[in-house]
């Protein structure tokens, strides 16, 4: 119960959703003679608000300090004994009824673990996707991986598939086991840079160490000012930081990171509470 309330409180909190209720709210007002000053005013505080996000350097901002918190390019050591992917990259709907695997902006989790496959003939993969639509269970991402990644040079013999998982910390909870990794061993973690830190945070809270592989930047480092020929992208964007900075807090608020801004190193805003 708690994690279906969880997806609808995230849905309806979410900048699009309350930017639709207040447009309704502030629209109904318009049209009434008693409140129709209250309802312009809804209106002209919400246009003020969106030329507010779109034109100044907060959303870079928020995307950028997620995407910076680990190096782009880490140091990899010889040898690696496995790879984590996770899951976000397919979309499972489409894939189902297309018959084909469907990706989405997030592919470059699955890519860069092929080319890592590659070039660690000696790692396992682990790709780790259940269904996030808790009233579609069924849809789950990892047998569409499975077949991508088998299909872009992966020997079956080394995937590792867990199809469970519902979010970030399940992805960590469950591929564990399926994982046994060893006291020594060296994993490297893949996901989208902005989502990295909470993974990161979740995996170690886990007592299970990887290596931050960050992919699917969407920030190039500067502080746009402005962005008006794409305010649509922009605010897609926005409202992923969103999602992952009050994701951030809320994992740390449930003891499910060991930090509330996970860095290298242990690297973070606060310290552990259990220690």
């Amino acid at each position: 119960m708690g994690y279906v309330l969880s997806k609808v409180a995230g849905t309806l909190l979410t900048p699009g959703m309350l930017l639709a209720i207040g447009l309704a709210i502030g629209t109904g007002l318009l049209w009434t003679r008693r409140h129709w000053r209250r309802g312009r005013a809804v209106l002209t505080a919400i246009l003020a608000v969106l030329l507010v996000l779109l034109a100044t350097p907060l959303q870079p901002s928020l995307t950028g300090a997620l995407e910076d918190r680990f190096p782009a390019d880490p140091v990899l050591p010889a040898r690696i004994d496995g790879i984590v992917v996770l899951g976000g990259a397919i979309d499972p709907f489409i894939s189902r009824d297309r018959r084909r695997v469907s990706l989405n902006d997030a592919a470059e989790r699955l890519t860069a673990a092929v080319s890592l496959a590659k070039a660690h003939p000696e790692a396992r993969v682990l790709y780790t996707g259940g269904s996030a639509d808790p009233w579609h269970p069924e849809a789950t991402e990892a047998p569409y991986a499975a077949a991508l990644l088998t299909d872009l040079g992966v020997a079956p013999d080394r995937l590792l598939l867990e199809d469970k998982s519902r979010n970030t910390y399940e992805n960590a909870l469950f591929s564990r086991p399926l994982a046994a990794p060893l006291a020594g061993q060296t994993w490297l973690l893949v996901t989208s840079a902005y989502h990295m830190p909470r993974a990161v945070g979740v995996f170690r809270r886990m007592n299970w160490p990887v290596i931050a592989y960050p992919v699917d930047y969407q920030s190039a480092g500067e502080m746009a000012w402005a962005n008006m020929d794409l305010p649509v992208q922009r605010f897609r964007l926005l409202v992923q930081a969103v999602h992952e900075w009050v994701g951030l807090a809320y994992y740390r608020l449930r003891g499910w990171t060991d930090r509330l801004f996970p860095g290298p190193d242990g690297d973070g805003l606060d310290g552990d509470r259990t220690k």
